[in-house]
């Protein structure tokens, strides 16, 4: 009896990771064993920079907040240390945001620490 062999099934699992890689230079985009580990690194890749976008970030945001509060005379330590110690609930997010759009509100929270 022949050997029995889903080519269907192999052929479209070839074809979706191939689909996956247009865009790619030369044979990383359609020779299948090149392809299939371009993808994958890519994958790799993709998961790592979801954690590292998240690092990049909160940095930009303490620099942004740093800046700010020098215009008004305090380190970003001595501010985040005031503002823990009077439980003010703002994140690096809101504050940096602050700092950028809204400076008068910024100098409010500073002053208010102060």
């Amino acid at each position: 009896m022949p050997r029995s062999v889903n080519s269907v099934a192999s052929r479209a699992r070839r074809k979706k990771i191939l689909s996956r890689t247009r865009g790619n230079f030369l044979a990383r985009r359609n020779v299948w064993t090149v392809a299939k580990n371009t993808y994958e690194k890519g994958l790799t890749y993709a998961y790592r920079d979801r954690r590292n976008k998240k690092r990049a970030f909160r940095a930009l945001w303490i620099q942004r907040i740093n800046a700010a509060a020098r215009q008004y005379g305090m380190s970003y330590s001595q501010f985040m240390g005031k503002l823990a110690k009077q439980n003010v609930a703002l994140n690096r997010k809101v504050l940096a945001d602050l700092a950028m759009n809204n400076p008068q509100a910024f100098e409010a929270i500073v002053n208010s620490v102060k």
